[in-house]
């Protein structure tokens, strides 16, 4: 499934974020989104994650523009769609109860309604395991634990395990591991890489081009109220197209 923006335009009053931006996160690759602070990589995946609508412009869920249809159906597209934030926000309760927040909201939906969006978005009723997405990353031990007693570093890790439990087709992630340590951080990024070879599209705003080169099929430099430039790792920092993505890659730029 693909998620798409076509020329979006988004602002806050008189303040423009973006200027016609489009962009695309595919089934079974990671885009990392990079740009300066305060560019606007997070208000770029809300709109993604559809929790906003753009002023003007196309945001499209597999070919669909999203802010066109029922709101049922919107609503349901955005439960496709996982979102996990920079700083992890857990329920005072155990890991495993965590992670399974987003699976235990849909089976209490009765069985009508749950086969009816399932054939919708191409699912059986029966998708996502907790225990698994858990053990994708590293917890399965701690998984009867009070989610109070980890580390600021498994906290995240759980909060990504509770956005991989019910399978999303898109996992969207902002600045997931700006916080941790280098070994919680090589957790999140093979997580984010077996989400990948899950067929998850993956979207991830990061401010560590070093992870972008390491984990990312596709980058985007997001610059000036638009993405000047998309295209492989190597391409993007090894032989930019556009001089300022050079100039903003060598901190050259000032923001």
């Amino acid at each position: 499934m693909t998620l798409d923006t076509i020329d979006v335009h988004h602002g806050y009053g008189t303040e423009t974020v973006f200027d016609g931006v489009s962009l695309s996160v595919r089934r079974g690759e990671v885009l990392a989104i990079i740009g300066p602070s305060g560019v606007g990589k997070s208000t770029l995946l809300r709109l993604l994650a559809l929790f906003d609508a753009p002023d003007q412009g196309t945001v499209r869920y597999g070919g669909e523009p999203v802010w066109q249809i029922p709101e049922w159906q919107r609503l349901e597209y955005r439960r496709r769609i996982g979102m996990v934030f920079q700083e992890a926000s857990l329920f005072d309760a155990s890991v495993r109860r965590n992670a399974e927040y987003g699976l235990r909201v849909r089976q209490s939906w009765p069985d009508r309604i749950r086969h009816e969006l399932a054939t919708l978005v191409g699912r059986t009723n029966g998708t996502g395991d907790a225990i698994d997405a858990l053990d994708t990353v590293g917890l399965r031990e701690k998984a009867d634990q009070d989610a109070s007693s980890l580390s600021g570093g498994e906290a995240q890790r759980v909060a990504f395990a509770r956005a991989l439990a019910y399978e999303p087709d898109v996992l969207l992630l902002d600045e997931p591991t700006s916080d941790l340590d280098p070994r919680n951080t090589a957790v999140i990024e093979d997580a984010v890489l077996e989400a990948k070879n899950r067929g998850i599209g993956v979207g991830i705003a990061t401010h560590d081009m070093h992870q972008a080169e390491r984990i990312a099929d596709r980058v985007a430099v997001l610059l000036e109220n638009d993405v000047i430039e998309i295209g492989s790792p190597e391409t993007v920092f090894e032989n930019p197209a556009d001089e300022r993505t050079r100039k903003f890659i060598d901190g050259e730029l000032v923001y």
